[in-house]
């Protein structure tokens, strides 16, 4: 494949850059500034395209000559002091890459969405793709996110193919930033410096280890029906299992608080109280802390049967991630 990236230097964008590279693929990549690149500059057939998505010659630039586009950059932060800035880039930039993908000839669009937008799950049973949403989104991210999944089923009405991925929860190797939260949890976990299990611990969350989403990507390019989307999960866990793994793999027994609603709630108000005098972005508001105590259980049977996608258990992806925070000296 030639391929045109964005969000190459992101979470999930960096490690398909890798896998790509590995395969032979040709990628050109959208950065802001050649220094975003770092992590990933020296690998084979890569190049820059400097710019971002409100650049309209840039992104051009970037999809000549190519076949596939790999769109993964979108403004994914619970606070935003600006607050076009969420649909500029995520709504505005997908309209703008997929404007000049048309015009390129551009064969094959993935678009990254989110499997929030498919919406929580009514209760421990798992949804898929097909669900229709019975309750409003949670927050702009998931507002903007189901907007630009619009846009991309148009497109694709009007001769481009199209492709969807919906990924969960997230983990694995690669950057430990709020972009990475689930890793950044099981480093603090492993370091005995996290004692917090949200609500009741009985909400399901889905956590998909990084190198099956990127796969998943993949798999989606080369086999994914035009118009489709696919949700590209891992394993469904309550709060109070997911530490109980992680307990038994890194061998450390915290003491564990059960954080009530109310209280999680509260805090995040006082965050954005906060915020609104000193500017300093929140760690978390309240819209995203109402998110994360719905159930959330998801199937990827859909991705499994029609991409031969393949999921990794939490367990052996919690031990992936554990290794390889220990390779980067981020664990004693």
């Amino acid at each position: 494949m030639n391929c045109f990236l964005t969000g190459a230097n992101g979470f999930i964008g960096s490690r398909l850059a890798e896998r790509l590279a590995e395969q032979g693929h040709t990628i050109k990549c959208l950065v802001r500034s050649p220094g975003k690149l770092s992590s990933i500059s020296g690998l084979k057939g890569l190049t820059a395209v400097i710019g971002d998505l409100e650049n309209i010659s840039a992104l051009e630039e970037g999809v000549a000559g190519c076949d596939t586009v790999f769109h993964l950059a979108a403004y994914a932060k619970p606070w935003s002091k600006d607050k076009t800035l969420p649909y500029r880039v995520n709504v505005t930039g997908t309209e703008n890459l997929l404007r000049a993908s048309l015009k390129a000839g551009v064969k094959r669009f993935i678009f990254t969405s989110s499997a929030a937008v498919i919406g929580p799950s009514p209760g421990p049973d798992p949804i898929d793709e097909s669900y229709p949403r019975s309750v409003p989104f949670f927050n702009e991210y998931e507002e903007t996110k189901a907007a630009c999944e619009s846009l991309v089923i148009q497109y694709c009405r009007d001769g481009m193919e199209t492709v969807i991925v919906n990924p969960p929860r997230v983990y694995g190797p690669g950057p430990v930033n709020e972009s990475n939260s689930v890793t950044r949890m099981i480093r603090l976990f492993a370091l005995g410096k996290w004692h917090i299990v949200p609500g009741d611990g009985t909400c399901i969350g889905n956590y998909v280890l990084v190198d099956d989403v990127v796969r998943g990507f993949i798999l989606a390019a080369e086999k994914g029906r035009p118009g489709e989307r696919y949700a590209l999960g891992g394993e469904n866990l309550t709060f109070d299992r997911f530490f109980s793994i992680l307990a038994e793999v890194t061998g450390k027994r915290n003491w564990l608080i059960h954080m009530p609603v109310w209280l999680m709630v509260a805090t995040a108000r006082i965050m954005e109280w906060q915020t609104s005098i000193t500017g300093i972005p929140p760690l978390i508001t309240a819209p995203w802390v109402k998110k994360y105590l719905n159930h959330w259980s998801l199937s990827s049977e859909k991705a499994v049967t029609e991409l031969g996608y393949q999921q990794t258990s939490f367990r052996e992806g919690a031990m992936i991630t554990l290794e390889w925070l220990k390779q980067q000296r981020q664990l004693k």
